[in-house]
């Protein structure tokens, strides 16, 4: 039995709801799933609002966007998922409400970038887009290619919406050890998410990396991811175990913001066994 406990919907920039996110889940067999929305946890809350289907297994679940400990400072954004969490523990909530606001204001920023390039579009356009969930860049991406500026999603964060492009607009983030403190302190699990995005020259870096969390009280490592490729899922389940920490997966799926990216499977080959939903309730 397959597992997906890394999931986005529309209380961040994924497509379908939380409900329609269990009921993708019952019809595909799945034993257990996580809704880790970025920054937010109202598509965990959603969801056992609607109430969890018997034959599903459910862990709440979010996605920290943090910055990267002094040492590592080159790293960009790090994300730390966390799992099991306390939904209304007053620390967490707070701090994501920051992070919402962060993203908020930065994101007529953005626009006003884009209009200074010649792309004209509203703010109004963008809320449009988003609909009740937590505006961002892929909404933005979405107004972008729906009045014919780009010819894909990817092509308007390549050009334009990504780290380094023209309309980029940094936001802010807390700090690693605060985002794994925070979790813990809900009671939860911090995981170091899709390690591979990092972008680490080398592997003694990475190993640095992981051992600097680790001494922060870092709990996991997403081993299984779909751009990781079997050598590289080997090494990532290596380091967890070296380092005694957790293996977790999942697809980051966002429906059809990311259409090449199925819920359970990934891209036709992932498969994220139950047993690691089973340690991960074991040692919470």
């Amino acid at each position: 039995m397959r597992i997906d406990l890394h999931i986005h919907s529309t209380a961040s920039d994924g497509t379908l709801s939380p409900s329609e996110i269990l009921s993708l889940a019952q019809s595909l067999n799945l034993g257990a799933i996580a809704i880790t929305d970025h920054d937010t946890i109202e598509g965990s809350k959603a969801a056992l609002g609607i109430g969890i289907p018997a034959s599903l297994k459910f862990l709440t679940g979010v996605e920290i966007s943090a910055a990267p400990p002094q040492s590592f400072a080159g790293s960009g954004s790090i994300h730390i998922l966390g799992y099991s969490i306390r939904l209304d523990d007053p620390t967490l909530n707070q701090t994501l409400a920051v992070l919402q606001e962060s993203r908020e204001t930065r994101n007529p920023r953005i626009i006003k970038r884009l209009k200074n390039l010649g792309i004209d579009l509203s703010l109004d356009d963008v809320l449009n887009e988003s609909g009740d969930g937590q505006l961002g860049r892929p909404h933005i991406a979405r107004v972008m290619l729906k009045k014919n500026y780009v010819k894909s999603i990817a092509e308007a964060f390549d050009k334009y919406l990504a780290k380094g492009k023209p309309a980029y607009v940094d936001k802010y983030r807390v700090e690693c050890a605060r985002a794994i403190e925070i979790i813990l302190g809900a009671g939860g699990i911090p995981v170091l998410a899709h390690p591979v995005l990092l972008n680490y020259p080398t592997d003694k870096l990475l190993e640095d990396f992981v051992h600097s969390l680790k001494s922060m009280g870092l709990k996991g490592i997403e081993v299984y991811y779909p751009e990781h490729s079997a050598a590289q899922t080997a090494y990532y389940a290596e380091l967890a175990k070296r380092f005694d920490l957790l293996m977790t997966g999942g697809t980051d799926f966002h429906g059809s913001l990311k259409p090449d990216l199925k819920m359970g499977t990934g891209k036709g080959n992932l498969f994220i066994p139950y047993e690691l939903y089973e340690r991960l309730i074991q040692s919470g």
